[in-house]
C-alpha cells in the first residue's frame, strides 16, 4: 500500500494538483459544496419515501391513509433534488465571479437568467420548465451556462466604459446594479442569440439533443464482457462530468437488460437454464453498490484511513443514505465530480467490480441474476435478493472489500495534498499579513 501512495504521489499527485486548482474546476467543486445542504435534505426525502422494506411502507401507508404521507418527502425533493441544475449554476457562478474579485450576485442572478433561456418548454404544460433536465439529468449544460456566462460578465464588467457610474450619494446596492447593467445586458443577448441560432438549426431543446447524442454511442449493446466494461465506464465518466450518468443512460440499458433479466426470469421460473449474464441486477447488486462509484467504498475508506475532521464529517452525514445507495451527498460534497484525485478510483473500481462479478458468474461460482430488487436495497442484502443464492452475496462482499482497498491509498494521498494546500495558503496569508503590518 506504501508503494502504490508513494507512485500516486510522484506521479500524479503533481498533475491533479495543477488540474484541481484551475479557477473553473475550483468555481464547480465550491458550487457544489455551497448546495450541500440541499442535497443532504433531498437524500433524506428519497429515504424516507423509497425505504425498502415492506412492513415500513405498509405502516406508514395505514398511518397516513394510502400514499399521501410520500408528498412530504415528495416536497422536499422538489426543492431540493428536483431543481439541483439550477443550484449548481448559481452557486458555481458565484464562485467563480468571487475569484475574480467581481460582483459575485449579479453573476449568479444573470446565469439564471441565461440557463433558463436554454431550457424548452415542457410539453406537457406550455411554458413550464421541464422537471427532467432541472435535476442531476441537466448539470451539464448548467454548469457549462455558469461557466460561459460568468467569464463574459466578468471580463465586460472589467471595461470601465461598459460601466453605468452613478453619483457618490446613490447608494451602494442601487450603484452596484447601474454597473451591471450593460454587461448583463450583453450577456442576455448573446444567450438569446444562441437559443435562436439553436431553434433555427432545429435543435429545439438542448438539453435533449446531448441526452441522445450520449445514448448513442452505447447502442447495440449485448450481453458482453466487453459491454459491461462499456457501460460501466460511460455512466461514471459522465458522472465525473457532472452529468447523472445513471439517468442519462437509464432508458437504452432498461431497453437493452430489462428483456435480459426478463428472460432470466421466465426461465428460471420454467425451471430452464438461466441465459444471460449482464442484466440490470448485474449493475445494481455487484457494481455500483452504495450508488455510482460504489462510493460505499469511498465512505468505509475515509472511516478507516482518513484522519481530516472535513472528510470524517462528510462520511459521517452520508453514511445513512448510501448504505441504501443514495450517494448524492458523496458525490456532491467531497465533492467526486470534476475532482480529479478521485477520477481513478471513481472508475477504476466499477471497471473491476464489472470485471470480478463477470467472471464470478460465468465461471458459475456465483448464480445468473433471477430476480429485480428495489435500488434502494443495500448491499450484500441485494447480491443475496438477485441470485436467491448466499454465493451471491458473497460476490457482493468481495466487490465491497475491493471497492474499499482501490479508494484508501486515493482518500490518503487526497488527505495530504489538502494538508499541503492549507499549509502553503496559511503560509501566504501569513506573509501578506506580515508585509501589511510592516507597511503600517
Amino acid at each position: 500500500m506504501g508503494a502504490v501512495i508513494k507512485f500516486l504521489e510522484t506521479y500524479f499527485v503533481p498533475i491533479a494538483g495543477r488540474f484541481g486548482s484551475q479557477r473553473h474546476l475550483v468555481a464547480v467543486r465550491d458550487g457544489f459544496v455551497s448546495i450541500t445542504p440541499l442535497i443532504l435534505v433531498g437524500a433524506l426525502a428519497v429515504l424516507i419515501n423509497s425505504f425498502p422494506i415492506d412492513a415500513y411502507q405498509h405502516l406508514m401507508g395505514a398511518v397516513f391513509g394510502g400514499e399521501n404521507w410520500k408528498s412530504f418527502g415528495g416536497n422536499l425533493w422538489t426543492g431540493t433534488f428536483a431543481v439541483m441544475s439550477l443550484l449548481a449554476a448559481i452557486s458555481t457562478s458565484f464562485h467563480l465571479a468571487r475569484f475574480y474579485k467581481a460582483d459575485s450576485l449579479a453573476a449568479a442572478l444573470l446565469t439564471f437568467g441565461c440557463l433558463l433561456m436554454l431550457y424548452a418548454p415542457s410539453a406537457k404544460d406550455s411554458g413550464a420548465l421541464p422537471f427532467t433536465f432541472l435535476g442531476a439529468q441537466g448539470l451539464f449544460v448548467s454548469l457549462f451556462t455558469a461557466l460561459i456566462a460568468t467569464e463574459i460578465f466578468v471580463h465586460l464588467a472589467g471595461n470601465p466604459r461598459l460601466i453605468i457610474k452613478m453619483p457618490a450619494g446613490v447608494p451602494p446596492a442601487v450603484a452596484k446594479s447601474f454597473a451591471a447593467l450593460i454587461p448583463s445586458m450583453a450577456v442576455l443577448a448573446l444567450f438569446g442569440l444562441l437559443k435562436c441560432i439553436l431553434v433555427t438549426v432545429g435543435v429545439t431543446d438542448l438539453h435533449q439533443a446531448i441526452f441522445q447524442l450520449i445514448q448513442a454511442p452505447i447502442s447495440g449493446l449485448a450481453d458482453q464482457y466487453g459491454s459491461a466494461l462499456l457501460v460501466a465506464f460511460l455512466v461514471h465518466i459522465l458522472w465525473f462530468f457532472g452529468l447523472h450518468g445513471t439517468n442519462i443512460l437509464g432508458p437504452l440499458l432498461n431497453a437493452v437488460y430489462l428483456p435480459a433479466i426478463n428472460d432470466n426470469i421466465a426461465a428460471f421460473q420454467a425451471g430452464q437454464p438461466i441465459p444471460h449474464i449482464v442484466t440490470i441486477p448485474f449493475f445494481d447488486a455487484f457494481v455500483w453498490m452504495g450508488g455510482a462509484g460504489c462510493t460505499i467504498g469511498l465512505v468505509a475508506a475515509i472511516f478507516i484511513a482518513g484522519k481530516r475532521k472535513a472528510n470524517r464529517s462528510i462520511a459521517k452525514l452520508g453514511a445513512a443514505p448510501i448504505a441504501f445507495n443514495i450517494n448524492e451527498p458523496i458525490m456532491f460534497g467531497m465533492p467526486i465530480v470534476l475532482n480529479p484525485i478521485y477520477l481513478i478510483p471513481f472508475v477504476l473500481t466499477p471497471l473491476v467490480l464489472a470485471t470480478t462479478t463477470y467472471v464470478a458468474i460465468s465461471t458459475g461460482i456465483v448464480p445468473r441474476t433471477i430476480a429485480m430488487m428495489p435500488w434502494t436495497t443495500p448491499p450484500i442484502i441485494g447480491g443475496f435478493l438477485v441470485t436467491g443464492s448466499v454465493m451471491g452475496a458473497l460476490l457482493a462482499a468481495v466487490n465491497l472489500t475491493i471497492s474499499i482497498l482501490i479508494y484508501i491509498p486515493f482518500v490518503i494521498m487526497g488527505e495530504r495534498y489538502e494538508a499541503r494546500e492549507e499549509a502553503a495558503r496559511e503560509t501566504a496569508a501569513g506573509a501578506g499579513a506580515d508585509v501589511k503590518s510592516g507597511s503600517l
